[in-house]
């Protein structure tokens, strides 16, 4: 393990998934310490708040004795704040992820030549998770018990009853 190495893993984290906390746990067994960053995701269209999304990821993560990572609000600040905290890991869990992960690590390469990209994929079981489809289940009334832990799924629940949408 590189003690001294720190590791940013940012994402929209709309909703925390089985498979980001999987990224975590092993990523908490390669690096010092890893930062999970919520970052705002301006191109995409949130159901969650940042501040639920912070919460669900804390919550998420505080039962998991491997995930030793700090939570961290990020914006227009991921630039900043990933040059001054040391790595980057970035998920990828398919060929077309891994091909925007790609282009995402050159642009930040050049844009912060001091700090490394690092891909990880989750396990195998996980790797067909998606924010998205989680979301998109939840939504028309499906099961994410599966998907996500019990404490974002009960979120999901209610998030989905406030909208009028279950």
């Amino acid at each position: 393990m590189a003690n001294d190495v720190i590791a940013v893993y940012p994402g929209t984290f709309d909703p925390m998934t089985l498979g980001h906390e999987d990224v975590v746990r092993r990523a908490c067994q390669l690096f010092g310490t890893v930062i999970v960053a919520v970052a705002a995701g301006h191109h995409k269209k949130a159901l969650f708040t940042m501040q639920e999304r912070v919460d669900m990821a804390r919550e998420a993560l505080a039962g998991n004795p491997g995930a030793r990572g700090r939570l961290l609000r990020l914006g227009a600040r991921l630039r900043r704040g990933a040059g001054r905290q040391g790595h980057g890991a970035r998920r990828a869990r398919a060929v077309t992820d891994f091909d925007y992960e790609f282009q995402l690590a050159g642009m930040n390469r050049h844009l912060m030549p001091e700090v490394e990209t690092v891909f990880m994929t989750p396990g195998e079981k996980y790797q067909f998770i998606s924010s998205t489809f989680v979301r998109e289940i939840a939504v028309l009334g499906g099961e994410v018990h599966q998907f996500v832990s019990p404490t974002v799924q009960q979120r999901l629940v209610e998030k989905v009853r406030s909208l009028g949408r279950e």
